[in-house]
């Protein structure tokens, strides 16, 4: 099992852009330093009051500087939104200066909010994301290469540099849809995924339909599943299931209003298992629906013990932390927690 910690550099309410940086840096310093596997960074675009990672491959050159050990990952690079020549080369370089830490983490955002700011058409979105994801594999792995898509023509074109790992970094893309699960099994690439809108046992049945697919296509090895979920380890059985209540909530609360919000968006998915999804969310029940079941909380013990039936039941290789979900959780209890995690939690999975 590979453990990361999910980063989407919070601003917290009164504090300024530059704390939210000086925090997030402090938390990957901490991580580097308890042994913790990888970061992983979301790309976040025009939400002044709760994110200032705009710019993740920036990011993520910035965190392969500083660090020696730990793995950098992003979760998720939203290629519609750039050049797919452009990211390409972005992440080539970031795989350099990291001398082969960098996974690169892709999806295309279940939400048409950052592509009506680029001004980009939401309902063009998957299709994109297949050509740019295609043109980005080319590119690392030709020499010099020609192409002709719906989006981008590229003739006679030599990329530059090559990625450090070969042929390319760890790809990883992002699924929510059942009908997404099949289509990256059959292409071989390790999946992310989530157990906010869904229950644990409907997630596995995606990733099932992963599997199938996966062995279907004869792929060699077995499937590659990460889950995002917020992590939350303290002292005491108290404190660890009082502390992030308000805010773990208010995450899924404010994702259940945004899917809501979104279902007469243009290009979105059909809006009756959009508009399910955000009445589920806007009613969860903390203690029968969140605890063990869509967040890992408590004392060490019991997320081990939360964590092993997760890993049971979503075929896990790799857990991606959310140690401050809905931002409200104080830095000190996150520091905290994160020690705990990887002092107490993560030598139970030494041998998986």
């Amino acid at each position: 099992m590979q453990f990361g910690s999910f980063m989407e550099f919070h601003r917290r309410e009164g504090g300024t852009q530059a704390d939210a940086f000086r925090e997030a840096f402090d938390h990957i310093a901490l991580a580097e330093e308890l042994g913790l596997d990888a970061v992983w960074l979301a790309e976040s675009h025009f939400n002044p009051a709760r994110s200032v990672l705009s710019a993740p491959h920036a990011i993520a050159s910035a965190i392969a500087a500083r660090t020696k050990r730990l793995r950098v990952g992003t979760a998720v690079s939203v290629l519609p939104l750039g050049n797919p020549l452009r990211m390409a080369e972005e992440a080539a370089v970031i795989d350099h200066i990291s001398e082969g830490r960098f996974e690169f983490g892709v999806g295309r955002s279940g939400l048409p909010g950052s592509y009506e700011g680029y001004n980009i058409p939401y309902g063009e979105s998957r299709e994109r994301f297949y050509e740019y994801l295609d043109i980005i594999m080319t590119a690392w792995q030709e020499e010099r290469f020609c192409y002709e898509g719906d989006f981008y023509t590229y003739n006679d074109v030599c990329l530059v540099p090559k990625p450090y790992q070969k042929p390319h970094p760890p790809i990883r893309i992002a699924a929510t849809t059942s009908d997404t699960f099949p289509v990256i099994g059959e292409m071989g690439h390790a999946v992310f995924v989530g157990v906010r809108g869904l229950s644990l046992d409907a997630v596995g049945e995606q990733v099932d339909s992963y599997r199938t697919a996966w062995n279907k296509a004869g792929h060699k090895g077995s499937i590659d599943v990460s889950l995002r979920v917020p992590v939350y380890v303290g002292e005491t059985e108290e404190e660890a299931l009082t502390v992030p209540e308000e805010s773990f909530m208010r995450q899924f609360r404010r994702l259940g209003g945004q899917l809501s919000a979104s279902v007469t968006r243009a290009g979105t998915d059909p809006g009756e298992e959009r508009a399910e999804r955000g009445a589920q969310l806007a009613t969860l029940d903390w203690e029968r629906d969140v605890i063990g079941q869509k967040s890992a909380v408590g004392t060490p013990a019991m997320v081990i013990d939360q964590l092993r039936v997760m890993k049971k039941t979503l075929s896990l290789t790799g857990v991606v932390a959310e140690f401050n979900a809905g931002e409200l959780i104080p830095e000190d209890r996150i520091a905290s927690s994160l020690r705990l995690f990887c002092e107490e939690v993560m030598p139970a999975f030494t041998e998986d």
